[in-house]
Parts: structure tokens; sequence; C-alpha cells
């Protein structure tokens, strides 16, 4: 079923990650636009599960790969988000987006592939456990989960604090109050091990909706101490980077774990 109607004629363009990230421009839009063709090839081997996509944002993802996950549904935090979703991608049959809210009424077990891609990394230590714990409960036993998170650590952090003070410079939405790092934070970070760790600020707004938000930004993620705490309740079978696959955890701006449940 076409994605297009006559009140939206293009309903992938006009969600709000989408506008701003995915169909930008230069090295940001690049980026994004890799990561999201990343996606797609890594849940590929595992078309026609159902799939949950926890933390999806505005649907783009379950939209771009509808094709070959036909029954699939998106969590989502914000309920404008939700709404959004719900009215843009309407028209896919087997396709529905709930609050995350409503996760706890999921049948265990009941999906084939989790996916959690960009999430982690804004979550509290707590709301990070109800997440890892969530995911855990329901993916089936034969399933995958697969999360992918920002490097933040070693010269990948170096080009992407420059990207973004550039981001900044020009204007672009989102950057202009990005978070600095002291030197030393950023050589702290730079040479970050599966331990190390900075204090990493916690910021509370609220959703459109006046929902309550509590969240971290990207300063002070270790995607490798994350990756040890996975390994409690998953064995994490593979890990990939994005963009540039044969640099591995230097220079590439996102890290993939692929899991199978405990």
């Amino acid at each position: 079923m076409p994605l297009t109607s006559d009140t939206n004629p293009d309903p992938l363009r006009s969600g709000e990650y989408a506008r701003k990230q995915l169909f930008g421009s230069g090295l940001i839009g690049w980026s994004h636009g890799r990561r999201f063709a990343t996606a797609r090839r890594v849940v590929q081997p595992y078309a026609g599960a159902t799939l949950l996509d926890y933390g999806c944002g505005d649907g783009t993802f379950l939209a771009l790969v509808h094709d070959i996950f036909p029954r699939s549904t998106g969590a989502e935090i914000d309920g404008v988000l939700v709404e959004g979703a719900r009215e843009r991608f309407g028209a896919l049959n087997g396709l529905r987006f709930i609050h995350t809210d409503e996760i706890a009424a999921l049948p265990d077990a009941s999906f084939g592939v989790v996916t959690c891609m960009e999430v982690l990394e804004h979550c509290t230590p707590d709301a990070a456990e109800r997440v890892i714990g969530q995911m855990r409960r329901l993916v089936a036993a034969d399933g995958v989960v697969i999360v992918s998170v920002p490097v933040e650590t070693g010269p990948a952090l170096l080009v992407k604090a420059a990207a973004r003070a550039l981001a900044g410079l020009r204007g672009v939405s989102g950057y202009q109050d990005r978070e600095h790092y002291t030197a030393g934070e950023l050589a702290k970070m730079v040479f970050a091990g599966p331990e190390t760790a900075i204090e990493r600020p916690v910021y509370e707004t609220r959703f459109p909706d006046g929902a309550p938000n509590r969240y971290h930004g990207h300063k002070g993620f270790n995607w490798r101490r994350l990756a040890v705490r996975l390994q409690r309740d998953f064995h994490v079978r593979e890990t990939r980077f994005s963009p540039v696959p044969v640099l591995g955890g230097l220079i590439n701006s996102q890290a993939w774990f692929i899991c199978s449940p405990r």
C-alpha cells in the first residue's frame, strides 16, 4: 500500500526527525542516512518476524522497513510523536504505534525482533534498566535484540565535537546549545575504556503534551560500558559500526550490538 495520500503527499519527509536529520544536508544528513541504511541491513536477515522498535521517534524506520516487516509496533515516550506517526503512517496495514506506558500490557516473548536505536544513551540509569528489562521480556527465546548507540569516545568524539560546533555556528536547529567538555573530561573520554565514566548532566523538561522528561544528552556516554551491561541479559553475538565499518570504533558515529536473550 502506498505511503502517500492527498492530504499527506510525503509522510516520510514530514516527520520531525526525518526533516531535521535524515533529509538534512552535509555531514549530518549523510551520517544519519547511512545509519538508517545500516539499520535495514542489520534487520534484513530476520525479515517477516514481528518487530518492535523501542523508542521509535517519528516512526521513520518502521515505515522504511514495512515492506520486510509488515507486522510491527513502534513504542515512543513522546505522546505527540506517537499521534503524529499514527496520522502519517495510518495507510500502512500491520503497523501500529503505542506510548511506552502501554508496553507493560504487551505479552512476554511476543516479538521476534526488538530494535532500540539511539535511545539508551539518553536514558538515566533507572530508565535504562527499565528499557533493557522490557526488551528482555518482550523478545522471543529465539529472537534478536538490536541496539545502536552513538560512539562518543576516542577520535570519533573529537570529530563529532568539531562537527557539532560547526553546525552550531551555522545555526542548525538543535546544535546552538550543545554540551561542552572540560579539557580533563574530553581527555578522559577520548581514551575511555569499558569502565570509564564522567558525570553526565541530567536535563529536566516537559514533552509537548506536558509530561515530565528527564534525560541525558550525549556527553559522557560510553558505548563500551553499555556493552558490558547488555551482557548480563543478552549474549552480544556481534558488534558492528557505521557509517564506515572497517574503521571500527575509532571514527565511526554508531556502534551496533546484535544480541540474543540469555
